[in-house]
C-alpha cells in the first residue's frame, strides 16, 4: 500500500482465527471521532480487512466527498477540525434518526471498499438513506478496514466501543433528585435548559452531576454542562452505545449512568432527554419505567411552538408525568408565557431570559423530593428498630 495510504507494516496473526482474515496492518490516521473516546486511541493503529457489521465497530475510512453545510468532526478533546477529501478517519458504526439531520443505518454486511457516510459531528458512521435539506448530502466515505483489538488472544478481533463499557443495570435502588430535561425534537431548548439549571444549582452551592441519556454520540453537550458546573458527566456513549436507536433496555442504561453518577455524591442529577419524546431514539420507554420515575423530583418539557407544548402536556400526562414547567422557544415571549399559565395551568419560564426563575421552579420540587425521602428513610428506620 502507498505512503499516501498511511500503511506502516504489515503483520500477520498466527493463531487459528486469523487464518480466517486478512493481513492485520498498522496505519496512521488523520483524524479520530469522538464517539471513540473511551478507547483512547493512538494515531498509529491495527487494522484489518475482516469486516462485521455490528454497531459499535470501530472503522477506518477515507474521505471521498467534502460538504460546505456540515463538514466538521469533533476530536475526542471536543475540538472541532475541518474534514477534508482524502482524510484518513476513524469513526464507530452506528444509526442516526435525526428530524433535522442524517438518517442512517448499519449495512448488514460490509467489506473494504464498501461506500459509507459520516451521520453526525461525532464520527458516527453508516449508510445515509436520507438528509435534511438544508444540510445536503451527507459526506461519503471509503471503508479501509476496522480497528484490531491489540489485546487478548484474538489478534483478528475487532475493536467496538462496549470494550470496558459501564454495563447496564437493571435496578436502580437509591438517588438523589434527578431532573430531566425532555423536549419536542431536536433544537427545542433542552441543553441551554440544561445547562442553566446546572450552573444556577452550583451557584447556589448544590453538588451536581449530569448526563445526556438518549441522542446520538458528541461530546458537545456533555462538555457544556461541565462548563456550566456539573462536577461529573456521562452518556449513553459510556455504556458502549454510538446512539440510542436501537439500544436494548434503556431504561437500563440509564440506570448505569444514574449509579454511576452518584458514586460522586450529588446533591442533585440532570438528566437532558436528547430528541424529541416521539422520535427514533426511544425517549418515550424513560419515562415508562416506575424506577427512574421514582426518583424523577421534576420535569422540564422545551417546546417550540403551543401545539409542540400542548402535545408534550398531553404525551406525558398520558404516561403520568406531570411536567413541572415549561421552557424552549414557545416561551420566548409574555404572549407564550401567559397563555401557557392561563390555559393549562403549568409554569413557564424561559431559559435565555429567565434562567433564575426556571431554576426556582425545578429548585422547589428537588426540596421537597429530597424532604419527602428524608421523611421516609427516618420512618424505615424506625420500622426497622434502627
Amino acid at each position: 500500500m502507498s505512503e499516501r495510504e498511511h500503511t506502516i507494516r504489515t503483520a500477520r496473526g498466527h493463531s487459528p482465527e486469523a487464518s480466517e482474515t486478512s493481513a492485520i496492518r498498522l496505519m496512521r490516521v488523520d483524524k479520530i471521532g469522538s464517539a471513540t473516546v473511551n478507547l483512547r486511541l493512538p494515531h498509529v493503529i491495527p487494522v484489518t480487512t475482516r469486516c462485521e457489521a455490528r454497531v459499535g465497530n470501530v472503522v477506518v475510512v477515507r474521505v471521498l466527498t467534502e460538504n460546505a453545510a456540515y463538514n466538521h468532526l469533533e476530536l475526542p478533546t471536543g475540538r472541532l477540525c475541518k474534514i477534508n477529501r482524502h482524510d484518513v478517519i476513524v469513526g464507530v458504526l452506528g444509526q442516526r434518526r435525526a428530524l433535522k439531520g442524517f438518517v442512517g443505518d448499519v449495512p448488514p454486511t460490509l467489506a473494504p471498499g464498501d461506500r459509507l457516510h459520516i451521520l453526525n459531528l461525532g464520527g458516527v458512521i453508516g449508510r445515509c438513506v436520507d438528509h435534511y435539506n438544508e444540510l445536503g448530502e451527507a459526506i461519503e466515505v471509503e471503508l479501509l478496514g476496522m480497528v484490531a483489538d491489540g489485546e487478548g488472544a484474538r489478534p483478528s478481533a475487532i475493536l467496538n466501543i462496549a470494550k470496558n463499557a459501564l454495563p447496564p443495570r437493571e435496578h436502580l435502588e437509591r438517588s438523589c433528585p434527578l431532573v430531566l430535561v425532555a423536549g419536542t425534537c431536536m433544537n427545542s431548548g433542552k441543553t441551554f435548559a440544561a445547562t442553566q439549571l446546572i450552573k444556577h444549582f452550583t451557584h447556589a452551592g448544590y453538588r451536581v452531576a449530569a448526563a445526556k441519556l438518549t441522542g446520538i454520540a458528541c461530546l458537545r453537550d456533555t462538555l457544556n454542562m461541565e462548563d456550566h458546573g456539573a462536577v461529573r458527566t456521562l452518556s449513553f456513549l459510556d455504556c458502549g452505545y454510538p446512539s440510542t436507536v436501537s439500544a436494548p433496555n434503556l431504561p437500563a442504561i440509564a440506570k448505569a449512568l444514574i449509579a454511576e453518577l452518584n458514586t460522586v455524591e450529588p446533591d442533585v442529577i440532570v438528566l437532558e432527554l436528547g430528541d424529541g419524546i416521539i422520535g427514533g431514539y426511544n425517549v418515550h420507554v424513560l419515562f415508562d419505567d416506575p424506577e427512574l420515575m421514582q426518583f424523577t423530583a421534576a420535569t422540564v418539557f422545551c417546546a417550540s411552538d403551543f401545539v409542540g407544548a400542548w402535545g408534550g402536556i398531553r404525551l406525558l400526562e398520558a404516561q403520568g408525568v406531570p411536567i413541572t414547567v415549561i421552557s424552549g422557544a414557545v416561551t420566548d415571549s409574555a404572549m407564550g408565557r401567559e397563555f401557557i399559565e392561563r390555559e393549562w395551568g403549568i409554569p413557564a419560564a424561559n431559559a435565555l431570559r429567565n434562567g433564575e426563575k426556571l431554576y426556582r421552579l425545578v429548585e422547589g420540587r428537588v426540596l421537597a423530593f429530597r424532604g419527602a425521602t428524608s421523611r421516609a428513610e427516618r420512618a424505615r428506620d424506625l420500622m426497622e428498630g434502627r
